[in-house]
């Protein structure tokens, strides 16, 4: 796939090492795990309006074509691709996304796997990764891909466009025209003579969850287990309550149309959507039960939804001492899959307004347990973790510089998961009592 725009040169992967078939096969799986998703479904949904389907069936097309030269009369701040100067006028949008996943979404993790995939694969990746043409030429450039181009980038793109991930022009400019959503009230309209770039074309598909599913759901006929594609958020979503009553991905994750994009790494973000509690019940002098209940309450999708994350639920029993600690039950709450996507072992996940109970039959003696506790704790890229480990057991086939990259992505992978929730409730002191506390 040739999808530069400043040229191309005949170079070839010069240098790069070569690798033993099962890294192959893991990294194909990688890319079909983490890149498949990236094509729209090829039929429309229903619930919605021709106009928004024709939009985003030309707005969506892929490869994305570049974005060509600017306009004439437009200044250097118009024309250029680089999120920083978009935030010269679009201030609060920039911060919000200075902050979110998207400005993060080339990272360690990818860079790593783009030392040893091809360029078609890492192609893949970029759909949704990275998916302007002139960032997939920024890349070539960086690992000296066969079609990287011939000249540097023009000024308006700039030398970091690749590094930025999921830029606002990967959603807002189309051969530099703006597109959004119709203005709010107050604003002018889009097409008002004297604006910035020429103005804007609104389109109501901005505000239709139908625009998420463009990177959040695999495309019909896409990879698989159990008849399950790995990104089904958009279907999750489609199926619930939610969007019976309207409630889109955007008014979730972009409430005020903030461009913060907050999930599943976000502590505050995972507990408005849950209500979770914990009940210790004295059936006899001698037995109890502790029942741990995490209920899906505001999320319209499973949760979590897609392959990496994982939930960790534990009920403790506690001594009256500070260090008598025993752990009693566990489960683990996801989907999940071998390395080379081959295989599912598990799927316990959530639905929307689903839930899901965790038990532990008590033997009780004099002051023990005088306390249950529940602990869950959220890995966002628990499966990373995994992969990554394997890979680093393994990093003996790779150069030291793609080792330590595979080291940083699993440093930074480990140190994003957290403590959703702690609850603590005292054993009942007498038969037929019980305790019941939830997480606020």
């Amino acid at each position: 796939m040739v999808a530069l725009q400043f040229g191309r040169s005949g170079r070839h992967n010069a240098g790069m090492p070569r690798f033993h078939k099962t890294t192959r096969l893991l990294v194909i799986a990688l890319a079909i795990m983490t890149c498949g998703a990236a094509a729209p479904p090829a039929r429309p949904q229903r619930h919605i309006p021709g106009s928004i389907s024709r939009f985003l069936a030309h707005h969506w097309v892929y490869p994305l074509p570049p974005e060509g030269p600017p306009p004439r009369g437009y200044s250097a701040l118009e024309a250029s691709l680089s999120p920083s100067s978009c935030g010269e006028c679009h201030r609060q949008q920039y911060q919000d996304w200075r902050t979110s996943l998207h400005s993060h979404s080339i990272g360690p993790g990818l860079l790593w796997q783009f030392r040893i995939m091809s360029q078609t694969q890492a192609n893949r990746c970029m759909r949704c990764h990275a998916p302007l043409a002139e960032q997939k030429a920024l890349a070539a450039l960086e690992f000296h891909w066969p079609d990287a181009p011939s000249t540097p980038p023009p000024a308006y793109v700039g030398p970091h466009l690749f590094q930025d991930g999921l830029v606002c022009a990967a959603c807002h400019v189309r051969r530099h025209r703006r597109f959004g959503p119709p203005p709010p009230a107050g604003m002018p309209p889009g097409n008002t003579p004297g604006l910035p770039h020429g103005g804007f074309v609104a389109s109501p598909a901005f505000q239709h969850s139908r625009f998420c599913a463009t990177c959040h759901q695999s495309p019909p006929g896409g990879r698989s287990l159990d008849g399950i594609p790995f990104e089904n958020t958009y279907a999750e979503w489609h199926a619930s309550r939610f969007a019976r009553d309207g409630t889109t991905c955007q008014s979730c994750h972009m409430p005020d149309r903030r461009h913060l994009w907050r999930g599943i790494h976000d502590p505050a973000m995972v507990r408005r959507g849950l209500n979770i509690s914990l009940q210790v019940k004295r059936l006899s002098p001698l037995t109890g039960v502790a029942q741990a209940t995490i209920r899906s309450v505001d999320i319209g999708h499973d949760f979590p939804t897609y392959l990496v994350p994982k939930v960790y639920v534990t009920l403790y029993a506690l001594g009256p001492g500070a260090g008598a600690v025993r752990e009693i039950a566990t489960e683990t709450i996801g989907r999940s899959v071998n390395l080379r996507l081959t295989h599912e072992f598990f799927d316990t996940r959530i639905p929307p307004g689903g839930q899901r109970t965790l038990s532990a039959n008590l033997a009780l003696k004099p002051d023990w347990p005088a306390r249950i506790e529940l602990r869950i704790e959220v890995s966002p890229g628990a499966h990373y973790v995994h992969l990554f480990r394997h890979e680093l057991r393994h990093s003996g086939r790779y150069d030291p510089a793609t080792v330590a990259i595979l080291r940083q992505a699993l440093s930074q992978t480990i140190a994003t998961r957290y403590l959703l929730t702690r609850l603590v409730v005292p054993v009942p002191s007498a038969a037929g009592q019980s305790a019941l506390t939830v997480a606020n």
